[in-house]
C-alpha cells in the first residue's frame, strides 16, 4: 500500500503517455526516500520518485529490509483500499499473510507471487504471520490498469510455482510478463515484465530484452554492475528503452529486480491508494471507502481499518510522467 510520505505529502500527480520517454537507453539514477509502512517496517521508496513517475505499467516500487523482525511483529498493515491498480507482493525472505475483501487468506512465501488486480475496489490487509521467521525482505510494487480494464472485478492470485530461467551463473525466476521464453502465469492487461535475477559472484551475463520496452533494475541484494553501473542495494537504475541485452557482472553474489514493459499511453491520476483519470474518480473513491460502500469489508484482522488521508482543496491536475 501506499502510505502519506513524511516529507512528500500525498500529492496528486497525472502519470504516462509517451511525451519525454527516451527512445533509447540511458542511466538515470533514482534515489530512494525512507517512509514507515505499517508496524516496524520502513521502506525505501524508488516509484513514483522525484525524476521519474513510471516505468511502462509499472507505478509503484516499494523495497525494504532485510529487517530482523524475531522480536517484533513486523509488517502491519491495516485494512486499506484500492481501484485501477494490480499489486505485487514479492519477498525474499519472511512471508506475509493477505486477506481481502473477496474473503482471500493467503500466505505469500519467498519467490511466490501474490497477486491482486483491484479493478473497481478492493480493500485487504497485509501482515508478518504471528510465528514468522527472523527476516523479512520483499518489494511491494503496482502496475497501473489501462482505461479499458480498471472496471474489472477484482481478483486475487497467489502463484507458488512460477517459470525459470538459467544461464552459468544466473537464475531468474519470471513474476509477470515472458521472458527468454519462459512465461508467468499471472494475468496482465498491458505489455510487461518483472523478473528476479539471482547472479552468484564473478558471473558476466547479458540476458535478452525486448527494445520496444522501457527498463529498471532495482537491486535487491549484493553489489551488482547493471550496463557498466555500479548498484548497491535498495537502488535503481532506469535504463529507458531500445535494448536488446543487458549487460550484468556481479561484483559479489546478489540479485536484482528487472522490470520493463511499453511505456504506458494513458494520463492516469495516482493519489495514496487509488489510480483513476479524473479528480472526481479519486474523491469518489475516499468518499466511499470512508462511509464504508463500494469496498467490502476484510474479515479476520485484529484491528480498525485505515483512514484516508485529506485530500487537497484544490482540484487533482496532470503532471507528467517524468521532471
Amino acid at each position: 500500500m501506499s502510505e502519506p510520505d513524511p516529507v512528500i505529502s500525498p500529492s496528486p500527480a497525472v502519470r504516462g503517455g509517451r511525451l519525454r520517454v527516451p527512445a533509447g537507453p540511458v542511466h538515470e539514477l533514482l534515489a530512494p526516500r525512507e517512509t514507515a509502512l505499517g508496524g516496524s517496517t520502513v521502506v525505501r521508496r524508488l516509484l513514483p520518485n522525484l525524476g521519474r513517475r513510471m516505468v511502462g505499467a509499472w507505478c509503484f516500487v516499494d523495497h525494504y529490509g532485510p529487517d530482523d523482525i524475531a522480536d517484533e511483529p513486523g509488517m502491519q498493515v491495516p485494512p486499506h483500499p484500492h481501484i485501477g491498480l494490480q499489486t505485487v507482493s514479492w519477498l525474499h525472505d519472511g512471508e506475509v499473510l493477505h486477506r481481502d475483501s473477496l474473503g482471500s487468506l493467503a500466505t505469500v512465501r519467498p519467490r511466490e507471487l501474490g497477486l491482486m488486480t483491484s479493478g473497481r475496489a478492493i480493500s485487504h490487509s497485509e501482515e508478518s504471520p504471528r510465528d514468522h521467521a527472523r527476516l523479512l525482505h520483499g518489494a511491494q510494487l503496482w502496475t497501473a490498469l489501462p482505461d479499458a480494464h480498471r472496471h474489472t472485478a477484482p481478483t486475487f492470485e497467489h502463484h507458488a510455482d512460477l517459470p525459470e530461467i538459467s544461464a552459468t551463473g544466473l537464475h531468474g525466476t519470471v513474476i509477470l510478463g515472458s521472458m527468454d521464453g519462459a512465461t508467468s502465469p499471472g494475468r496482465t492487461f498491458t505489455p510487461l515484465v518483472g523478473v528476479d535475477l539471482t547472479l552468484t559472484e564473478g558471473t558476466s551475463t547479458a540476458p535478452p530484452l525486448e527494445p520496444d520496452f522501457e527498463y529498471a533494475v532495482l537491486t535487491m541484494s549484493g553489489l551488482t554492475e547493471v550496463d557498466g553501473v555500479r548498484l548497491d542495494p535498495g537502488s535503481m537504475l532506469y535504463l529507458g528503452s531500445g535494448r536488446r541485452e543487458l549487460p550484468l557482472r556481479a561484483l559479489a553474489d546478489g540479485s536484482l529486480l528487472l522490470l520493463g514493459g511499453e511505456p504506458f499511453e494513458e494520463k492516469i491520476v495516482m493519489w495514496w491508494n487509488f489510480i483513476g483519470r479524473t479528480d472526481a474518480d479519486i474523491r469518489q473513491a475516499r468518499e466511499e471507502w470512508m462511509t464504508g460502500t463500494r469496498f467490502g469489508e476484510v474479515h479476520g484482522y485484529d484491528g480498525g481499518r485505515l483512514a484516508a488521508p485529506q485530500l487537497p482543496r484544490l482540484p487533482l491536475k496532470p503532471r507528467g510522467r517524468a521532471r
